[in-house]
């Protein structure tokens, strides 16, 4: 129900005054409404005695139209609320757009998603006389054909409604427009086409005077396409003054006073995301950074905060967004739990995980590949290889992203690696990421890490020479843009095959930084190499007391890792590992003795 004041004001609007039973039906509708708890019988009760009176034709199109908002919005009575939003289509311009958004909700929420596209087509089609409408259908059908992987006829609406905007004089939502159709061009990786809209939309938002809060959430949007495109590209350096941006205008946007002045031109009233929400955001792209770069820490520090934030929203609103921004701050936070050895609580943030993607097939669809690929990294830092293989196959097989499948086959490579015995599986796949010419994806930060990869398999295969020239690509890479991790696990395998060759120096020379960058990070797998690494290295080069010390670094960080590696293989949700097809099974966990696992070949 939309309210009294508003209902009574848009019949008024037209030149008809509301009946006092109408005004009174209308007061006490509204009241049940938003009574707490809402009574919502009484209130549908009220809206349909306003048929016994007969009322114009006017009054009964929106009376049908409320009815359906509050049996669609308060209750599980579908079918009515159709019927109602059904017979409000057919009237009056300022009922039937509205009708037309709701109905076409409803019918996506019924998997009537061609029922819904025509309706929305139709209304768009007569809706160019009302900005405010039209603005709100085209976007309302773009995310339509966006949540259906359409996204040439979600970017084709978008245009639409850019060049719409700019006609009707809203510089604000034609940016709106234009940002939406970037951050989908990002999605798509048409990046010939991103860098000319992005360079357009600065320009708008810099230049556009309006509303404070408009203006800084314009910004957000800009940046936080900014970023993230920097981050797919793996330029995690690169990045650091679009994020600092990024976070100065988050601490402005927080500062300011939200103003309920309505803009003038009714195309301006939209808003991007609210306020809280961007603050998670803008969290959320921090953590995303900090892991990249190796500050585990700082990702830690950044999604406690973003978490609880998320807590208390989750309270009082039931956006389906703040479900997305959780699971990804957990997938993120599971990465980084991994490297520091933190296993047994990983693996039950994978649970939450798959709790969340449980209550919504949306989401699920959206991160089961994911999900499979955190089990799949568990599985490998638990030493399960068979499992850790079947899960990031199923990964393989449930994405099409293309950044995703290169991280996936990478370490399905190390599987393949590890086990010593799959040469033609691992030959097919390093096929297909390559370095050196073809590589799938334009991430820095993958092709470094598929030059580590091979650098590894040279490694244990004897060919020192060719790993070192491998791996020094790798370090090349990494130190350009700060990946830390790589950086560190590039040392110390260089340091390994230094030791190999009786370089001892040289080794020495790539240990000791290696074991200070995986300190800092912290990476309790390098730390434990390095440490073995610097025990040997000293006892071979006859310091007793330095290798003596080593020594007991390395069996406190073998008792740390041990001790975690227990823990987690005996929780019951370590039985997720052999889940490897349909929903995820929430719930079924028991407690029983994990297969057996081996501490041995931490890499």
């Amino acid at each position: 129900s939309r309210g009294v004041a508003c209902s009574c004001a848009q019949i008024q609007d037209h030149g008809e005054a509301p009946e006092s039973w109408y005004l009174a039906l209308l007061g006490f509708a509204e009241h049940f409404r938003t009574s707490s708890p809402p009574k919502i019988r009484l209130c549908v009760h009220c809206l349909q005695a306003v048929f016994q009176f007969k009322p114009p034709q006017r009054v009964e199109a929106r009376t049908h139209l409320q009815l359906g908002s509050v049996l669609y919005h308060h209750t599980k009575n579908t079918e009515l609320a159709r019927s109602h939003l059904e017979k409000a289509i057919p009237q009056f311009e300022d009922v039937k757009f509205e009708a037309a958004s709701l109905l076409s909700e409803l019918y996506c929420q019924q998997n009537l998603v061609d029922s819904a596209k025509p309706l929305l087509r139709k209304a768009i089609q007569i809706s160019q006389q009302t900005p405010y409408w039209h603005c709100r259908l085209l976007f309302q059908l773009a995310q339509l054909h966006t949540l259906e992987k359409d996204l040439v006829s979600a970017c084709d609406l978008l245009g639409v409604g850019a060049e719409y905007t700019r006609v009707v004089g809203s510089e604000y939502t034609r940016a709106l427009f234009l940002l939406s159709k970037g951050m989908l061009l990002l999605m798509e990786r048409k990046l010939g086409e991103v860098h000319p809209l992005l360079t357009l939309c600065g320009t708008i938002v810099e230049n556009w005077q309006g509303n404070p809060i408009q203006k800084e959430s314009l910004r957000v949007f800009f940046l936080v396409l900014q970023v993230t495109h920097y981050l797919d590209a793996g330029q995690v350096k690169s990045v650091k003054p679009c994020l600092k941006q990024l976070q100065q205008c988050i601490q402005t946007i927080s500062t300011l006073h939200d103003d309920e002045i309505l803009p003038s031109n009714p195309a301006d009233l939209f808003h991007w995301l609210p306020k809280e929400h961007m603050c998670v955001l803008v969290y959320l792209v921090t953590v995303m950074h900090s892991m990249q770069a190796g500050y585990l820490e700082k990702a830690q520090k950044y999604t406690d905060k973003a978490l609880m934030q998320l807590e208390k929203l989750k309270m009082l609103d039931s956006s389906p967004i703040l479900s997305t921004f959780q699971v990804i701050l957990l997938e993120h936070i599971i990465m980084c739990r991994l490297v520091t050895g933190h296993k047994a609580t990983a693996l039950q943030e994978i649970s939450q995980v798959c709790q969340l993607c449980a209550q919504s097939p949306r989401l699920f669809t959206n991160h089961a590949s994911q999900l499979h690929t955190l089990l799949g990294l568990y599985c490998l830092s638990v030493n399960c290889m068979d499992n850790a293989e079947a899960q990031f196959t199923a990964a393989l097989r449930l994405t099409t992203h293309q950044e995703l499948w290169a991280f996936i086959v990478t370490n399905l490579a190390s599987v393949y690696i590890r086990e010593g015995n799959r040469d033609q599986e691992l030959y097919n796949l390093l096929e297909r990421i390559n370095p050196d010419h073809n590589f799938p994806v334009s991430s820095h930060c993958l092709r470094a890490a598929a030059f580590y990869i091979r650098g590894l398999l040279s490694f244990f295969q004897g060919r020192y020479n060719e790993a070192k020239r491998f791996l020094r690509e790798t370090l090349k890479m990494s130190n350009a843009e700060d990946l830390n991790r790589l950086t560190a696990c590039s040392l110390v395998l260089l340091g390994h095959i230094f030791y190999v060759l009786g370089n001892h120096r040289e080794s020495n020379n790539m240990v000791v930084p290696a074991m200070q960058l995986a300190s800092k990070i912290p990476d309790m797998s390098v730390q434990l190499w390095s440490s073995a690494l610097l025990k040997d290295l000293n006892k071979a080069c006859g310091n007793t007391i330095d290798a003596h010390e080593a020594a007991q670094m390395h069996q406190n960080f073998s008792q740390q890792l041990l001790q975690d590696h227990i823990a987690a293989c005996s929780l019951p949700e370590h039985n997720l590992i052999s889940w490897t097809d349909g929903p995820p099974p929430v719930g079924q966990f028991q407690a029983q003795n994990g297969p057996s696992t081996s501490l041995a070949s931490l890499l």
